[in-house]
């Protein structure tokens, strides 16, 4: 079976005085690898990965020689059918970042720079931290379906959405709350007499149509004497 390198998409983070914000974000791209079929070692300074597609019928096989040395026991991973999520968390706190990803500075093509991850090291304090992608992160030392996996609604706040303040409202307008939480029938009754008296004013109407035909009918009166007037010139 044909043996490729996988596609390996990082980015990163730097801090000196919090270690889980000082950490490499590291994907993986190899689709349909079973997890059963999937061999990860991952070392203070390097990774090893091999793992073969059901779908592609390939095998995928990458070994990456880190810059700096990481920590195993408090990195993280995420396994998906299109790829090894993993964030490795560097061993040593430093404010700037490390200037590659491999500790040889030649050029591979299998590795690209993750853009939806990036920030860059002098920005990194104001962007937001993925806390969502970040939950879905099992430890290593803990393996798949370790703390932190994905745990159906139990990530939804409900008290963030935007109907979820007025519900009390909704039940007294479905008559749930009886029908002193209506609060408009009174006012509903009120708005009929109102339109009782805007009727009421309605032979005004009346009078001003009454006096367009009267205009009306003065019009032939003076067409009538027209001819007349034509007679004596």
């Amino acid at each position: 079976m044909a043996s490729v390198t996988p596609e390996v998409l990082w980015a990163q983070r730097s801090s000196t005085s919090e270690p889980a914000k000082n950490h490499v974000f590291l994907t993986i791209i190899a689709a349909d690898v079973p997890e059963s079929d999937l061999k990860l070692d991952l070392q203070p300074t390097k990774l090893v990965f091999k793992g073969t597609s059901t779908s592609k019928k390939v095998t995928y096989a990458v070994d990456l020689e880190f810059f700096a040395e990481i920590d195993p026991k408090e990195s993280k991973i995420h396994h998906t059918g299109r790829d090894i999520e993993l964030v490795l968390q560097k061993k040593d706190l430093k404010e700037e970042y490390w200037p590659r990803l491999l500790k040889d500075n030649k050029k591979m093509h299998f590795l690209k720079t993750n853009f939806d991850k990036w920030v860059d090291e002098d920005e990194q304090d104001e962007a937001p931290e993925d806390e969502d992608y970040m939950s879905k992160m099992n430890p290593m030392a803990g393996g798949p379906g370790g703390p932190g996996g994905d745990g159906g609604f139990g990530g939804i706040d409900f008290s963030k959405l935007g109907g979820a303040g007025g519900m009390g409202g909704m039940a007294d307008m479905a008559g749930l709350g009886g029908l002193g939480g209506m609060g408009g029938l009174g006012d509903m009754g009120e708005e009929g007499s109102s339109d009782d008296e805007e009727e009421d004013d309605m032979p005004e109407l009346e009078e001003t149509e009454t006096a367009e035909t009267d205009k009306s009918a003065a019009k032939p009166v003076a067409e009538a004497s027209k001819p007349k007037i034509e007679e004596i010139a």
